[in-house]
């Protein structure tokens, strides 16, 4: 069987689903993207796309539309809360791209997402298509859509994010699990804040039981600021809830200056719950597996959750063309056993980051400091090498062991 004779339905149109779509793509497959949304549509907020994600995308051909969308920071600086003291500093710019061979991007969200969705031939995205059911025939896969469509392919892809509809047909429904943390996100136009003559860096202001996150996107003609915060109850899980600016900013009462004028220049702002899930045993049942926030929902404390998306399209793709023209459910047990490690241990170490971030001032306080100025942890070059320098579509190291652990 050829490439070009094996059908792909990839169910959700989110940067991840897109971009695994266009990797397909580009491997010869024969893909379609069914999106429940009549209008592609990203809450405005900002993403990073560091080089593990940037190397693919340049791949795709899209390093021209992503160099226009995004801005590359000069530096990544994480900053005590009260101070503002630079705890450690990460060079990017020249330096993302002489250590990884990619650039380090901040983007808006919506951006990337339309910037993905424009060069998927329009014929193969499909909105307005609500998944109700998947059945698999154990030769193929059928999906039954709210409006009654029916499709067949060789095979499905769930990239529906953290409320994925095919995660609960494979395994059964479950509920996300909240984290004990919120986030107030939005945008701020740039020129509110020139009088804080702001530079192009990414910062991440640390304090007890919350931090702070701001840069620039689209061009540097926005601020996206991120307040994340302890709190020990949610009853909803939506982006779009509208948030209080008058409650973010008492939350940063004793904040340095810096941190109070982002949040006072904002109009408005949403207030995001933070859920996340433990990390499945398997993605895949014969035909049909999942990707992205759908099987490795992760918190946003190593900026990596759109980025591990990105790296799991590109590493079905290049398993599929090395691999799958004639044992389909083989290739997505390869996938899964190369990709699940990878991503549990970036959802681990999320995790980690929570607490870290948020310790109160003291022993451990000084302690986190301490390996912060050594270069031994977090953003440092050396400590995150493995992440940023990962190429997820090279499979000739891990295929050989990824099939045997697969067996």
């Amino acid at each position: 069987m050829r490439q070009k004779d094996i059908s792909i339905a990839i169910i959700g149109g989110g940067i991840g689903g897109l971009t695994a779509a266009l990797s397909l793509l580009q491997a010869g497959f024969d893909v379609h993207v069914y999106e429940q949304a009549r209008t592609l549509r990203e809450v405005g907020a900002g993403i990073v796309i560091s080089p593990n994600a940037t190397r693919i995308l340049h791949r795709l051909g899209l390093a021209q539309p992503l160099a226009q969308l995004g801005v590359r920071p000069r530096e990544w600086h994480q900053r005590r809360w009260d101070d503002g003291r630079i705890l450690q500093r990460t060079e990017l710019a020249e330096a993302a791209v002489a250590a990884f061979g990619y650039p380090h991007y901040q983007s808006h969200r919506a951006d990337v997402q339309v910037m993905l969705a424009n060069a998927m031939p329009p014929e193969r995205l499909h909105t307005g298509h609500r998944l109700k059911a998947i059945i698999d025939h154990g030769d193929h896969v059928e999906a039954t859509f709210d409006d009654g469509t029916n499709i067949s392919a060789d095979m499905l892809v769930g990239a529906d994010g953290i409320h994925s509809v095919v995660r609960g047909l494979l395994f059964g429904a479950d509920k996300p699990h909240f984290t004990g943390c919120i986030a107030y996100r939005g945008l701020v136009p740039a020129e509110r804040l020139r009088h804080l003559d702001l530079d192009v860096t990414m910062e991440v202001w640390m304090g007890p039981g919350k931090h702070f996150v701001h840069y620039f996107v689209q061009s540097q003609r926005l601020m996206n600021f991120a307040c994340l915060i302890e709190q020990e109850s949610w009853r909803g899980e939506s982006w779009t809830d509208r948030g209080n600016v008058g409650d973010a900013l008492a939350a940063y009462e004793g904040w340095h200056p810096q941190v109070r004028a982002i949040i006072e220049a904002v109009d408005e702002t949403f207030i995001w719950a933070l859920f996340d899930r433990a990390p499945l045993s398997r993605w895949s049942v014969g035909r049909v597996t999942l990707l992205g926030d759908a099987c490795h929902p992760m918190l946003p404390f190593m900026a990596q959750g759109s980025a591990q998306a990105i790296e799991d399209g590109a590493t079905l793709a290049a398993i599929l063309a090395r691999t799958g023209a004639h044992d389909v459910v083989q290739a997505l047990r390869t996938y899964e056993a190369i990709r699940l490690p990878r991503t549990s241990q970036i959802q681990a170490q999320a995790a980690t980051n929570k607490t870290r971030f948020h310790l109160s001032d003291g022993p451990a306080q000084r302690e986190r400091d301490a390996q912060m100025a050594s270069g031994s942890t977090d953003w440092a070059t050396s400590a995150i090498a493995w992440v940023w320098g990962h190429d997820a579509a090279a499979l000739e190291e891990t295929l050989p062991e990824a099939r045997h652990s697969a067996a």
